[in-house]
């Protein structure tokens, strides 16, 4: 089978503990590509500038992914800039440049809306609800959110999520959308809006899935050296949907075997500059920090 993901590629500048990097491959389907690209096909769908560097599209291709659904545009990439505090106790947002992105409207190629996984990346859930209205039947879709979406344009957003079937939050966010005092409390009232699976990401503390309502935690997996975490979030992503592509029943025990994978491939996120260790990710590696993960849960 096949993932169709829509989203950003951007080029990004970063103020890391370790240095300064400028140029670096970055956006939502850019990161969810290379992660999922270890397990399953994917088909990409975002856009471009003439400026954005042809071995970045190699990479991907070498990696199997689909570009059909590229535009390249005259204009400038997407480009985000941010500076990670000391010990990555916080990040600031720089500066944001949409570029080309911000007349991005996504056209699915007429082959891939019978794609059978669709993930919706970070992007305005007015564009999410267009390729909703473009793919046919597909067998799971998901979406990704953020804090600005949630507050700028939360009409839209709640009546996409009531169109899908799993939605991608971090802790804080969850609790902003539903004004909830709590996780658990906020994902079930996230449930109460439509989706039958919630998946809260909790950066270094794990992250939980809730399948109709039943929890499942899984720790993130130890890394000695965090070098960059931008996109880990888009790793965990493309983890998680690549191993349900890949189930041949989308059950709870498809489910939480794909929020271990999910934890396993971000890992590997954290360890290069940007996409780098995403790039170089395979199978092997993945199934040794599922491993891993399963020592970390053992008690007695």
């Amino acid at each position: 089978m096949s993932i169709l993901v829509v989203g950003s590629m951007a080029l990004d500048d970063l103020e890391l503990p370790s240095g300064r990097f400028r140029n670096v491959l970055g956006g939502s389907a850019t990161h969810f590509s290379f992660a999922a690209s270890s397990l399953a096909r994917c088909r990409v769908v975002a856009i471009v500038g003439r400026d954005f560097p042809k071995r970045a599209l190699k990479r991907l291709c070498a990696r199997g992914v689909a570009l059909d659904g590229l535009a390249h545009c005259d204009g400038p990439t997407f480009r985000w800039g941010g500076r990670y505090l000391p010990g990555f106790r916080g990040r600031e947002t720089k500066f944001t440049r949409l570029g080309v992105f911000a007349r991005f409207s996504p056209d699915i190629p007429e082959a891939w809306r019978k794609s059978p996984t669709v993930f919706l990346g970070n992007i305005s859930p007015v564009l999410q609800a267009r390729v909703l209205d473009q793919v046919r039947r597909p067998r799971f879709t998901a979406i990704d959110t953020m804090n600005f979406w949630i507050t700028g344009q939360r009409p839209a957003l709640e009546a996409v999520v009531r169109r899908v079937d799993a939605v991608f939050v971090n802790d804080e966010e969850v609790l902003e959308w539903t004004g909830a005092a709590s996780i658990f409390d906020g994902i079930d009232r996230l449930h109460q809006k439509g989706p039958w699976v919630v998946l809260v990401k909790c950066g270094e503390h794990g992250a939980y899935l809730s399948c109709r309502g039943e929890l499942t935690f899984v720790p993130a997996v130890p890394v000695r050296k965090v070098v960059d975490p931008t996109g880990a979030g888009d790793a965990f992503a493309g983890g998680f949907m690549a191993a349900v592509d890949r189930s041949r029943r989308i059950d709870g025990h498809a489910l939480r075997s794909a929020l271990r994978t999910a934890a396993a491939v971000a890992s590997f996120a954290v360890e290069g500059v940007g996409a780098d260790a995403l790039a170089r990710l395979d199978r092997p590696a993945i199934a040794a920090r599922r491993r891993t993960l399963a020592r970390l849960v053992q008690v007695g």
